[in-house]
């Protein structure tokens, strides 16, 4: 997980043959360093086309998720552990690098009340078996917090912190992701510097989801925070362009957040860019 990569939601939400295809050809006409798969149906994805599709375009991937309904970790350890190795096992079949995301529940998990210590040591038990098993298969597993409007359990970089440390696993990482971090974190430096020691990804998205450079995220004061803690992991640059209902339902988005993924990627991509070149970081 080096360099700058992109998210598959920039041109499709469904890794079948035609979206894989399409996805991973434009990411190399962009010349991106790696490609994030949104791996939210693992049974539904041919792994043999995708491997050698990846393959055959020299494109590193790594594959992100949120756990469905039914088989959220904090109330269904169960079906969370046995969702969860499957998507494991599809993201090494494929070649990728590491599963992370909302691993630990969904996208628009809220009980309407604080987790309970039942929650938080449900999700425990299964990232301890999870990473366990993600590391025989070679596998970095991440957690990402996520704002308290789509998951009311890990909020901020301090509280992924805890739950790293009480899973004790060094294939465990953090995943930070500017857009919430915007609306959680009472500094965006703050988050960066309290997840430093496990920091290993970051998403790059705008404090709307849409264009990057057209918010409100102050970004030379993300990647000024990225350069103090000497932060070498994936950049990866995520817009919400193609989307599925219950994906759309899940984040909130009733509206387009940008014009066109052509004016995400024409502007967006080159101030990221720009930005990560100015700090160091690529």
């Amino acid at each position: 997980m080096k360099g700058f990569g992109v998210h598959t939601s920039m041109w499709t939400m469904a890794w079948d043959h035609a979206g894989a295809e399409r996805a991973v050809a434009a990411a190399v006409d962009y010349k991106m360093d790696f490609i994030e798969v949104a791996l939210l149906s693992p049974e539904k994805v041919d792994a043999v086309h995708s491997r050698r599709l990846l393959e055959r375009h020299g494109m590193p991937a790594v594959c992100s998720l949120g756990l469905p309904e039914g088989k959220h970790a904090s109330k269904h350890p169960e079906a969370a552990l046995e969702f969860l190795k499957l998507a494991l096992d599809q993201t090494a079949a494929i070649g990728a690098l590491a599963l992370t995301g909302v691993t630990y529940g969904g996208i628009g998990e809220r009980t309407g009340v604080p987790p309970t210590q039942a929650e938080r040591d449900n999700i425990a038990r299964v990232l301890v078996e999870a990473a366990g098993y993600a590391k025989k298969l070679g596998l970095e597993l991440g957690i990402e917090p996520v704002n308290r409007y789509e998951n009311h359990i890990l909020n901020t970089g301090w509280q992924a912190v805890e739950m790293v440390e009480r899973v004790g696993a060094d294939n465990l990482f953090i995943h930070l992701d500017t857009y919430h971090m915007n609306i959680e974190e009472r500094g965006l430096a703050l988050g960066i510097l309290d997840a430093a020691k496990y920091l290993r990804y970051i998403h790059l998205s705008e404090s709307d989801r849409g264009t990057p450079g057209s918010g409100n995220v102050r970004w030379d004061e993300i990647f000024g925070a990225l350069k103090a803690v000497g932060f070498t992991g994936g950049l990866a640059m995520e817009s919400f362009i193609d989307m599925s209902p219950e994906v759309a339902f899940g984040l909130a988005v009733w509206r387009p957040v940008a014009e066109s993924r052509d004016v995400v990627m024409g502007e967006g991509l080159p101030f990221l860019r720009n930005k990560a070149r100015q700090y160091g970081l690529i």
